[in-house]
């Protein structure tokens, strides 16, 4: 959705059209005097729509959302997925895509909370692999949009192309993933257990063996202020990568090249995500311990191309490119080893309430972003 954020606010489709063929989206009037070449409304508006829901999921997390059975919310995950994929492909105007972008969101927040809990009952080793596969996810999603659309697939036959993800989803947890059985959930070994059966036709997860998630708000409050020093460092580092990516990404336009500006911004996304996915899956390689260093270095990359969008001074959008790789490759290390620090610090009692908890830190900085891009992209835009 983030990626296709730019043609969900410069195009929308002519409500007359049901040709078999589609033409293609009529495009919006765009600020052509503008050196940005602007949209009327910033791509953070779509960032809100992918972001809030996610954060009042994460809210309601550490209060009791975490206890609810996990099959259920995997259901609901899976549905909204497919639901915001035929939602927005099917839009007429740019508010109903907002709202498939909601449901969206809505999937994205219910699922991560749900699965990285679920971390809390197999070896401390599966959340490299949860995080190399969300990085995973997102070079997927930025790739497979750039690809497909600069192959000549309009958006809306893109989107509907991805149906077959949120089905994808909901069989390798019913019918692939294993219980967890009665394995030490803090060991770093990954042997197989014996009789270990697909979740559908097991209720371990349901049952939480060996743990007590009826921790009291007391309990809940301590917990949560011990985790304050690897929350804090994380979302400085989502503030800062987000608040460049829906923020300034628009705004870094460069009218030396063959690529156009929605080609160029699809471009931006798909670099970042795979940074991100490389550095998700460098935890067996590189382990970092304070993750304030990353947190720091990030927030130079915002002020550096801040700078950027103001005097534009760099010379060629290859530049661009490789800082914005490096970005995704900060954000991605940050992410993973956040969630290892935690696992590594946490009892095993208060482990599966941690990790939701700690979901709240990239969703709270990619919210407080998306709401100071918004003006700083009318101001720019009007100001140029």
């Amino acid at each position: 959705m983030l990626s296709a954020a730019h043609d969900i606010l410069s195009h929308q489709r002519a409500p007359g059209n049901q040709s078999h063929v589609d033409p293609g989206p009529t495009p919006t009037p765009h600020n052509s005097s503008s050196r940005f070449d602007c949209n009327p409304v910033s791509t953070a508006a779509v960032l809100l729509a992918d972001i809030l829901p996610t954060l009042v999921i994460k809210l309601l997390a550490p209060l009791g959302l975490h206890l609810l059975p996990y099959s259920p919310r995997v259901f609901v995950s899976g549905v909204c997925a497919a639901g915001s994929f035929i939602l927005v492909a099917f839009s007429h105007s740019v508010g109903t895509s907002l709202c498939g972008v909601v449901l969206a969101s809505i999937s994205s927040g219910l699922g991560e909370i749900t699965f990285l809990s679920l971390t809390a009952f197999y070896p401390r080793a599966v959340i490299a692999w949860w995080s190399s596969g969300t990085g995973g996810a997102g070079l997927l999603g930025a790739l497979s949009y750039l690809g497909l659309t600069q192959a000549g697939l309009s958006p809306q036959h893109t989107l509907l192309s991805m149906l077959g993800i949120p089905a994808l989803m909901l069989a390798s947890y019913f019918f692939l993933l294993t219980s967890p059985g009665p394995q030490d959930p803090g060991g770093e070994e990954e042997a197989e257990t014996a009789a270990r059966q697909p979740l559908i036709s097991s209720e371990a997860p349901e049952l939480k063996p060996d743990y007590s998630p009826n921790l009291s708000l007391q309990e809940r409050w301590t917990v949560f202020k011990g985790l304050l020093w690897h929350i804090i460092p994380l979302v400085v580092v989502y503030f800062a990568e987000y608040f460049i990516n829906q923020g300034l990404f628009e705004l870094l336009f460069f009218r030396n090249t063959s690529l156009s500006h929605a080609q160029q911004y699809r471009w931006y996304q798909m670099l970042y995500q795979a940074g991100v996915f490389a550095s998700r899956s460098s935890l067996r390689c590189c382990r970092i311990r304070f993750t304030w260093a990353l947190a720091l270095l990030q927030c130079l990359n915002l002020a550096f191309l801040l700078v950027d969008v103001w005097f534009s001074f760099l010379p060629s959008i290859y530049l661009v490119f490789l800082i914005i790789l490096y970005e995704g490759l900060l954000g991605g290390a940050a992410y993973v080893n956040t969630f290892h620090n935690i696992a590594l610090e946490t009892s095993d009692e208060h482990r599966e309430f941690a990790m939701a908890a700690a979901c709240i830190s990239d969703t709270l900085g990619i919210s407080l972003s998306g709401l100071l891009a918004l003006p700083l992209h009318d101001f720019l835009c009007h100001l140029s």
